[in-house]
């Protein structure tokens, strides 16, 4: 059993695993941070533009 401890204490398996999983996190939540900031700026231009070429006048 004390063998047993010893071993499950020097495995560094699972570390890796979860260190993948926080940077996998960490990547994800960067993207929908970037989406959010580019869909919020899209909506904006597109806002202005649709304003713009409501003011011009047909000829």
């Amino acid at each position: 059993m004390l063998n047993f401890i010893k071993n499950f204490r020097r495995d560094e398996d699972g570390a890796v695993t979860v260190d993948w999983v926080v940077l996998t996190a960490a990547v994800v939540g960067l993207a929908i941070a970037a989406y959010s900031a580019i869909e919020t700026s899209s909506v904006g231009l597109i806002t202005a533009a649709g304003g713009a070429v409501t003011g011009q006048n047909d000829f």
